[in-house]
């Protein structure tokens, strides 16, 4: 046997080239991803500026920075001292031996070492600071999402009422709980990719290793390992501690939320659990010193063979043959607490039963008393009518009366029940030649008036009675409609420019088309070459550049579906299906019913095809249909939620009471004015109108 002896290892010339394709590969990601992010932030910047919710925006994107930048920040620093731990343990025990002098038994064959060039040119300390920077990155940015989560956290508010298993607020529940949950996936999931990184360098530099269907592991990167997997049963203790909670989330078949089986069993298993995690992570760490296979696997054991026989196989076996048979009789109290909750959950606690016994003795005098009633009794359907309306009233086949709602009017002196549907422009129904870029941006820009009638009226010749129609609206002993334009409505529509010098089309007259051009304050001001480069590259529209109909008077409207334009202002909102149209003082406005949601609400019965368990109407949203202006306004100050959201956005909310709300808000309960107001009164009653937003 011979021992061959070699010199010091010259330096390779080929080390500055690969630095700098990391250093290039990474400068032109960075770049190519802040390119795409300025672009969409400076189109929501100005479209929330020009709607008047610039504070939502700015607190939006502040939680969002300050979510990506403190995950960023300890995904980094933790993934980065995990692997300069691991570089640094592997090359002190591999430089035992002079540096730059190895050693080979000549006489033995050695399989050649496969990372030996990447180990040897490889710049580690860049590579793991950039390798730790950009798993760092995709950690933040898909935590980035639960920014709504973190506000509700901060700025929650006590719910009033505690939880009976607990005695807990359900406040904590609503706000806290979620938090906690998306911090320990996050704890666990950098847990496991700091190992993975740190593992990746053991095998590397040759602590890790595959030989003849047999893993060896190095001493060094078996402590490293221990002290991990200490962290992830310390993680996990606090995890079980969690499940505790997450009981009153569970569905059985029978109860919803903690049943029999729950208490007496899953929760002292739970408490045991706990236990076992945190000698498990001391064990882990006493492993430290020990560097044995035997600890870490003990621990492993310990837990998740615990986990498996304690939490899974005990209660079902449990369930089966004690609760199974006595069900009905054990599982009663949990029912009724599932019933209480969701009542509660739904609002439908408040619900009075009142009978209402049915009367024999109908006279005219009783129909002469309810005279009011019985004329608003709906005989028109649906269907029918919003077909009539099309044949009679579409005029053109680019208009759509495509939604029918029913509101209630102050006409002639009296409520009366109406139906009305508003006439919206449908560029996708142009004639194929005429789909051209002026006609779909410039042109055909909206839609124009309504149509409305009588719910329980019809004409000589059997059909509706029409209070508006035609083009410029008609008001036949309905309101007066002075602005008939519809730029913002239901229509899934393309950004239109307005304000060119091209006019646009206003409607049919005849053989001849009428013009107007738009004097609102709505869309976002198309002033210099910046804004116009802009929203040509977040369209991917170069007309919007070159066209000579635009100029620094234009103003480009985008995002006039009022459930988009909603859902950008206010996100947390869950927004109702149907929203309905109100003429008031000329104008036409979009009424939207928004909704506060949660699923975690303890032991409430989901709602059936939803991910939610609570919800409140806490909010009405209205909609300039010219303008496109959005107000959002407080109808249930009691809801723990919207009240939380106005603490996240106090900067952006009013008190806008009395006179200052428009009529149109005199129809946003139950689709019709409230009693002792109308569509003539300026304000809604009973103390309810408190600006949201």
């Amino acid at each position: 046997m011979t021992i061959g002896i070699t010199g010091p290892e010259r330096k390779t010339p080929g080390r500055n080239a690969v630095v700098g394709v990391i250093v290039t590969a990474i400068f032109s990601g960075i770049c190519l991803i802040l390119f795409a992010i300025v672009g969409e932030f400076l189109v929501d910047w100005m479209w929330f500026s020009a709607v008047g919710y610039s504070q939502v925006f700015w607190t939006s994107i502040g939680a969002k920075a300050a979510v990506f930048s403190v995950v960023f920040a300890a995904t980094a620093v933790i993934m980065w001292a995990n692997a300069r731990l691991a570089l640094f343990l592997a090359r002190r025990r591999r430089g035992r031996l002079p540096v730059g002098f190895d050693w080979k038994l000549a006489a033995t064959a050695v399989p050649p070492d496969p990372f030996e060039f990447i180990r040897d040119r490889l710049p580690w300390r860049l590579a793991i600071a950039g390798g730790a920077g950009l798993l760092a990155l995709l950690v933040a940015w898909g935590e980035v999402g639960n920014w709504n989560i973190i506000l509700q956290f901060l700025y929650h508010v006590p719910y009033g009422a505690n939880d009976p298993l607990y005695d807990k607020d359900i406040g904590f529940y609503l706000f806290s709980l979620p938090a906690y949950i998306a911090i320990r996936n996050w704890a666990l999931l950098t847990l496991f990719m700091s190992a993975l990184f740190a593992a990746v360098i053991y095998w590397m530099h040759g602590q890790i290793e595959y030989h003849v269907q047999r893993w060896s592991i190095s001493p060094i990167a078996v402590a490293h390992g221990s002290a991990l997997l200490g962290l992830l049963f310390a993680v996990k203790a606090w995890s079980y501690g969690l499940d505790r909670y997450l009981l009153l989330y569970g569905d059985n078949g029978v109860v919803v939320g903690a049943s029999y089986t729950d208490i007496q069993v899953q929760l002292p298993v739970l408490r045991l659990l706990i236990g076992l995690s945190i000698v498990a992570a001391c064990a882990a760490w006493a492993n430290l010193w020990a560097r044995t296979y035997r600890l870490p696997t003990a621990a492993m054991l310990l837990v998740f063979g615990g986990a498996f026989l304690l939490s899974g196989v005990i209660p079902t076996l449990f369930q089966r043959f004690y609760v199974k048979p006595n069900e009905l009789e054990l599982e009663r109290p949990y029912i009724e607490r599932s019933i209480r909750l969701t009542r509660e959950a739904y609002n439908l606690d408040r619900i009075a039963a009142k009978p209402f016994p049915a009367e024999q003795d109908l006279t005219f005098a009783t129909l002469e008393a309810n005279k009011a009633t019985i004329e608003n009794i709906r005989l028109w359907d649906g269907q029918p009518l919003a077909d009539t309306y099309a044949q009679l009233q579409e005029i053109r086949t680019y208009y759509k009366l495509s939604d029918l709602d029913v509101d209630r009017y102050w006409l002639r002196g009296t409520y009366q029940s109406v139906m009305l549907s508003a006439r919206e422009l449908r560029s996708s129904l142009l004639p194929p030649n005429a789909q051209t870029w002026v006609n779909l941006h410039l042109l055909f820009t909206h839609g124009n008036g309504a149509v409305m009638s009588p719910v329980m009226h019809k004409s000589a010749e059997g059909l509706p009675l029409l209070y508006l129609r035609d083009i410029p609206p008609v008001a036949d002993g309905g309101p007066e409609i002075r602005e008939p334009r519809i730029y913002y409505g239901q229509e899934e529509s393309n950004y239109v420019v307005v304000r060119t010098t091209t006019p646009e089309f206003d409607y049919p007259k005849g053989s001849e088309n009428v013009y107007a051009a738009y004097d609102g304050a709505g869309g976002i001001p198309l002033t210099g070459m910046l804004r116009k480069i802009i929203f040509a590259h977040h369209f991917n529209d170069m007309n919007l550049l070159l066209s000579s109909y635009i100029t620094d008077d234009s103003r480009i409207m985008i995002r006039r579906n009022i459930g988009e334009r909603l859902r950008m202002i206010a996100p947390f909102l869950s927004l109702d299906h149907d929203p309905y149209l109100v003429v008031s003082e000329g104008r036409m406005f979009w009424i939207q019913d928004a909704y506060t949601t949660s699923d975690y609400f303890p032991s409430a019965q989901p709602a059936p095809g939803r991910n939610l368990n609570y919800i409140r109407n806490s909010v009405k949203a209205v909609v300039d249909a010219y303008n496109g202006s959005v107000d959002f306004y407080l109808m249930d100050q009691a809801d723990p939620i919207v009240a939380t959201y106005q603490r996240d956005l106090s900067g952006a909310i009013q008190a806008v009471c009395g006179n200052a709300v428009r009529s149109a808000k005199a129809h946003s309960l139950s689709r019709g004015p409230l009693p002792n107001s109308g569509a003539a009164l300026p304000d809604l009653s009973h103390g309810i109108c408190r600006r949201f937003l």
